[in-house]
């Protein structure tokens, strides 16, 4: 089974995270969860990023605010794909510094990188990831996306049933 990590820089990211958290759940897909902060607890993100392989993840999700440094080091110590989600925090310039920082990676360390505050879809990422080899999690997928379609027509019955 597929486990994914999804560590944040503070606890003030746990509300953009959850939804990450709780996608992934819905999927059936492992989670663990922790605060990993680049510049508070170096040695854990060096900890973390050489040995994430090793400790069975299969994607890293990490989210950050301000100068967001959490995912791009996470990637340079990890052969594991990593999905940045850039948070808007209390000492952002409107997010803005968090996502560059996040998108704006050198060549040869990517990071895949959603919408400022954007959890949900990188958790909906991971989790294709995971579905591209494993039938299981690709079938809820699957199923997720046809229910978002089935939401869409529903809204636009509705919509046409207002006039």
């Amino acid at each position: 089974m597929s486990k994914v990590a999804v560590i944040m820089g503070s606890t003030s990211d746990l509300p953009v995270m959850q939804d990450a958290i709780e996608i992934l759940k819905g999927f059936d897909i492992e989670v663990d969860v922790d605060i990993v902060s680049a510049h508070r607890t170096p040695e854990k993100l060096f900890d973390f990023g050489k040995n994430a392989h090793k400790n069975g993840y299969s994607v890293i999700i990490a989210g950050a605010g301000g100068a967001a440094h959490l995912p791009g080091m996470v990637a340079s110590l990890s052969p594991l794909p990593v999905i940045g989600v850039p948070v808007k925090s209390s000492n952002s310039i409107d997010g803005w510094d968090s996502i560059l920082s996040i998108l704006q990676m050198p060549g040869g360390v990517p990071v895949a990188t959603v919408a400022l505050n954007g959890g949900k879809n990188a958790g909906i990422l991971a989790a294709q990831i995971i579905g591209a080899s494993d039938k299981c999690v690709l079938d809820k997928i699957e199923l997720y996306k046809q229910g978002l379609k089935e939401k869409v027509i529903k809204g636009a019955e509705e919509v046409r049933g207002t006039k």
